[in-house]
């Protein structure tokens, strides 16, 4: 009987979701979501589908909380599919039957901790990395919904009365938007309708014999190279214009203000498919797209492309989806899939990926500001060497003799977070590159070739300013760059400022890892986590005087350690973090070696007042508490062999914490003469400790897991010695 199915019989309920395992769950789902109450209803009775998304919610959570508890990942092929499958199913379920919002299916992972945690420590270790997971898949998967759903409520449309779908169809949802076959399969059943498989498995294979054709990944990228350059001059298209990217607002000087990016219209001038232009593109066709305007900004100078998609109007269902942004020549490429047929003349309506670009902003400005921080830290000797300028974290590479000190990384970080704190204007001015190269203090790429006229970044400094008076200092006491990418209207927009990372990537070039906005206090917020969980280990360790659980407290540190070691938190803090967490552990070893010494001497003691209590005696079968310590029981073996030397002894240990029994045996040579032999001594005795034993006549020991059996071993072992000397 499973586990649930027990809980309902003694809770005496009809269904497992009546327990209380899964009614906190749907007490959570109904606050989370404003969903009317679950009322247990099934089939027909559950017309809407409410009731079933509430167990579907529930039993899933709990499912993919302990799977990614145990390591899992939601993947393309094999177990992590199955979770992956899993995952979308729930959020379909809460989005289409719940009207959930985004991160609602993520937050029921504190309910179930709340509910398991006990039973299942694991679960409780690290709940936010199981949401973080939770979350990416979601907000990737309803993009994917998103783009599936209407062309797969578009080609129903078009069916009429037809109650199959056809299997090309079936396939472009999977090929195209990466739409499982099953959830196409579920969503035509909720239709009363059918896929023609046989035709899904044709298109497959076609597909794939079409992909083995291929003899590169390059043959399947849209591009434009200098022939396709040469061709759109010779038709006089013109080059695109992209100022329109730097169109934003921000809406306050809060440092979380949203920033509004005004939306673009343009006129499509050329459509890119294979390697050659067309007039027209169809539906499901990864395409390169170039208008006359955009406000898409393209990979240059480190920083990333911009994502979205374009649509014919605001109520058009058609829709390219921009996945790739390219600036060949002044023309600027838009690649991606259609949604919907496109041609040469359509007017669009151009929607960039807010979220995206709002936090890449954050860390372009981030990558300038730390620029300018290595500057006070290095010295002027040190260049920049590279950047990366991804929504997520932010790269620097530049050039070092030798590896920042600990120290130097620490003021970094606080030179730049003190810039975000101060919360400065970011002015950007394009002006005359012989002018701009006369701004005192001013920071370009040795390397690189700028346009004239130039971009230039300047914080809480007007670059007019600069330009006006090159003799003044101010560009040296801030941070001054050519730039040709997207920025923040203010410093503090950045919100926050953590270094992650340090290290060597060449001879002579160090980089930086660092993350702002959100991710940054998500660091924070983990590093603050950690040192709590470190401080009260430590606050323990200093009340537990006498060391009996310092096998306990080890096994904490170290996962303790591996938990710091793969944790995203400042890298400063990380160093500290280990530090702290080697001095526990030294003061636990130093523990351990004053406990071990304490409990030989007590072990010795005890012995010598057995020895002077029966200084005749000629047989001695005794347990210590010497725990693991067998050292101990060594040296009072010693005491017997000098306070009672005709005596045969065997003394025993028994180790809770890992559970094994240490039995160590001493017999004088009139004992041995007797018959009575250490080493057959202690092998008698394995079989019932549940391990071996060896040694010589003379003196022999043995260890086993069954350390619940001392009595009955001291027993047997008395019996054993005295059937031998005949006693």
């Amino acid at each position: 009987m499973g586990f649930e199915r027990l809980v309902s019989v003694v809770q005496n309920k009809r269904s497992n979701y009546d327990t209380d395992l899964f009614v906190p769950l749907f007490k959570a789902i109904q606050e989370g979501t404003g969903a009317p109450e679950y009322q247990g209803r099934v089939g027909a009775d559950d017309a809407d589908g409410i009731d079933m998304a509430y167990r579907v919610l529930a039993d899933h959570a709990r499912t993919i909380t302990i799977a990614l508890a145990d390591g899992g990942t939601p993947d393309n092929t094999g177990r992590g599919y199955v979770l992956r499958r899993i995952l979308r199913r729930a959020v379909r379920y809460a989005t289409e039957k719940l009207n959930a919002k985004p991160g609602f299916f993520g937050s029921l992972v504190h309910t179930v901790v709340s509910l398991l945690g006990d039973a299942f420590p694991e679960v409780a270790k690290n709940p936010q990395q199981i949401i973080d997971i939770i979350n990416e898949e979601e907000a990737q998967f309803l993009k994917t919904l998103s783009r599936g759903r209407d062309l797969f409520n578009r080609t129903v449309a078009k069916l009429g009365n037809q109650k199959i779908i056809p299997g090309d169809l079936a396939w472009k949802l999977y090929d195209t938007y990466g739409f499982p076959v099953d959830l196409t399969q579920l969503m035509a059943e909720e239709k009363n309708l059918q896929i023609n498989m046989e035709e899904y498995e044709e298109a497959k294979q076609a597909a794939y014999i079409m992909s083995q054709g291929k003899s590169t990944a390059k043959e399947d990228a849209i591009d434009i190279g200098v022939h396709a350059i040469s061709e759109l001059q010779t038709k006089s298209i013109p080059i695109t214009n992209d100022t329109f990217k730097y169109k934003y607002q921000a809406e306050s000087e809060k440092f979380d203000s949203p920033y509004n990016f005004g939306s673009c219209k343009a006129t499509i001038l050329a459509l890119r498919f294979g390697n050659e232009f067309v007039n027209k593109i169809e539906a499901g066709s990864k395409a390169g797209i170039i208008l006359d305007q955009t406000n898409f900004y393209a990979e240059s100078g480190g920083q990333i492309y911009d994502k979205g998609f374009f649509a014919k109007s605001k109520s058009s269902d058609e829709k390219f989806f921009v996945e790739t942004v390219y600036n060949r020549a002044g023309y600027i490429l838009h690649v991606g899939v259609a949604d919907g047929e496109f041609s040469v003349g359509d007017e669009i309506e151009l929607n960039i990926d807010i979220e995206r670009r709002w936090l890449t902003m954050k860390n372009h400005s981030a990558t300038h500001a730390l620029n300018h921080s290595l500057l006070q830290v290095l010295g002027k000797e040190t260049d920049q060497k590279g950047s990366l300028v991804v929504p997520d974290k932010l790269r620097f590479d530049f050039s070092s003799k030798s590896a920042m000190t600990i120290e130097q990384v620490a003021k970094a970080e606080q030179l730049t977070r003190d810039v975000v704190y101060k919360n400065v204007p970011i002015y950007a001015k394009e002006t005359k590159l012989a002018n701009a190269k006369k701004i005192r203090g001013l920071r370009s790429v040795f390397d690189e070739v700028y346009p004239d006229p130039v971009r230039v970044i300047s914080f809480g400094v007007p670059v007019e300013e600069l330009e006006s008076n090159i003799d003044s200092d101010a560009g040296e006491k801030t941070s001054v760059e050519f730039c040709g990418g997207t920025h923040l209207q203010r410093s503090g927009h950045m919100m926050e400022f953590v270094i992650t990372s340090e290290e060597a990537i060449a001879k002579g070039i160090r980089r930086i890892v660092a993350l702002t906005g959100p991710e940054a206090v998500k660091a924070l917020e983990k590093s603050n986590e950690l040192q709590k969980q470190i401080q009260a280990l430590k606050s323990t360790i200093e009340v537990d005087k006498d060391g009996k659980n310092s096998k306990n407290y080890v096994k904490q540190i170290v996962e303790l350690s591996e938990e710091v070691s793969q944790a995203v938190i400042p890298y400063v803090k990380k160093d500290e973090m280990r530090n702290l967490l080697k001095q526990l552990k030294k003061t636990l070893d130093d523990k351990e070696r004053t406990l071990k010494a304490a409990v030989s001497v007590t072990v010795i003691e005890k012995t010598k007042e057995i020895c002077q209590e029966n200084p005749q005696a000629t047989l001695l079968v005794k347990q210590f508490e010497a725990f693991n310590n067998t050292k101990a029981l060594d040296g009072a073996l010693k005491q017997v062999r000098a306070l009672c030397p005709e005596a045969a002894a065997l003394f025993l240990s028994v180790d809770v914490d890992t559970k094994k029994i240490f039995c160590l045996a001493s017999v004088p040579k009139s004992a041995v003469g007797k018959g009575l032999k250490a080493n057959e001594w202690v092998q008698h005795l394995s079989e019932i400790i549940g391990g071996k034993g060896g040694g010589k006549p003379e003196s022999a020991q043995a260890s086993g897991s069954n350390y619940e059996n001392a009595d009955e071993v001291i027993r047997l072992a008395t019996e054993f010695a005295k059937t031998k000397l005949g006693a």
